[in-house]
């Protein structure tokens, strides 16, 4: 057996473990505890802050640049179509089920492995940082945002999350907005010019139709879709307001900001976001780790789903085995070849850097 075959077969027992063990976001303690003592058996000197686990190389240097390998090991919780036990590690036809086999377990296992691939070799272009985070899924305070403080400065990251191991080189942003139309109540058989809904309809409309000037090569046009709405309690009152939520996806030729002043200036309902901190990222086509992907024959794409790479200020890009599309879905699952494939092309795209 070759040396690759067996860092695959420990990839994959580490993922069955992984996904045995019940991850939600702030869960996360026990899968925390599989991959520090994953680690120290490759002799990695680990740190751990709550559920986030991470590590340097044996031979860092301060006067060289660094890479952070970031992906995260905590799930959603099952959906209410699965077939399947969620939590177990089943192989059949070549597809490993399980929660979080796919999102994002089968990134943090192939990162795992390229770090302890890379963890002792000398004279290497750059520091590797491999991190293992929590909450992200639900982008909490405890996870990587809380880690980052503690860590060197960072040049770029590899985000791990599926994407075919092809290169998001950028990421949409999201703005959730919480709207609301003040009207008039009153008994539904008399005459009311102020219904909250009528009125909403003006704005909803708004969001269906507006068009944002700039459209991003990568990511597109800003994307917005009213998701929610909620207005009265019975048939025959008009009610006080009409409250709906708008999700936008951002691209990178704005900020959440700029998008929410257009936003605002352009409808009448009070609109209010709940958070500004998940804008989009990028990073350049010409960057190094862009060119030797290219280079190696993978493709270049803008993804339009959200991860912590939103908490990043350095340059950075979502590389990693597995498919999008499989996130969040009912039997979850991810090819046991696209691990292999997924470690083999890490190693294979870090070595064009590193070496």
């Amino acid at each position: 057996m070759m040396y690759s075959d067996i860092k695959y077969l420990e990839a994959v027992a580490l993922l069955k473990q992984m996904i045995e063990t019940p991850s939600f976001s702030k869960e996360e303690a026990k899968t925390g505890n599989l991959i520090e003592n994953w680690l120290q058996g490759f002799g990695v000197k680990t740190n751990r802050l709550k559920n986030n686990i991470w590590a340097k190389n044996y031979h860092f240097d301060v006067n060289k640049p660094t890479i952070l390998l970031n992906s995260h090991h905590d799930t959603v919780k099952p959906n209410k179509a699965y077939t399947r036990n969620p939590f177990e590690s089943k192989i059949e036809n070549g597809k490993l089920f399980g929660l979080g086999s796919n999102d994002a377990g089968g990134c943090v296992v192939s990162l795992l492995t390229l770090f302890v691939h890379f963890y002792k070799k000398e004279n290497l272009n750059y520091n590797l940082i491999i991190a293992i985070t929590a909450e992200e899924e639900i982008s909490g305070d405890d996870g990587i945002k809380s880690l980052l403080p503690l860590l060197p400065e960072i040049d770029f990251a590899i985000v791990g999350e599926p994407t075919q191991m092809h290169l998001a080189i950028a990421e949409k942003g999201l703005l959730v907005l919480d709207a609301k139309m003040d009207g008039i109540p009153g008994h539904a058989a008399h005459e009311n010019t102020e219904n909250p809904i009528y009125k909403s309809l003006e704005d909803i409309l708004w969001f269906q139709n507006y068009e944002f000037l700039k459209v991003s090569k990568t990511l597109g046009k800003v994307k917005m879709n009213v998701t929610q709405i909620q207005a009265g309690n019975q048939h025959n009152m008009v009610p006080a307001i009409c409250e709906f939520v708008v999700d936008v996806r951002v691209n990178d030729c704005y900020t959440n900001e700029e998008v929410f002043k257009i936003i605002d200036e352009n409808t009448k309902s009070e609109i209010t976001a709940r958070s500004f901190k998940l804008n989009s990222s990028s990073i350049s086509e010409n960057h190094p780790i862009v060119r030797a992907g290219i280079e190696i024959g993978r493709e270049t794409y803008g993804s339009p789903t959200i991860s912590d790479q939103t908490f990043l200020k350095c340059p950075s890009l979502k590389l990693g085995p597995g498919n999008s599309t499989r996130s969040h879905s009912a039997d979850e699952f991810i090819y046991v070849k696209e691990i292999e494939e997924g470690i083999d092309i890490y190693i294979e795209l870090l070595s064009k850097i590193l070496i």
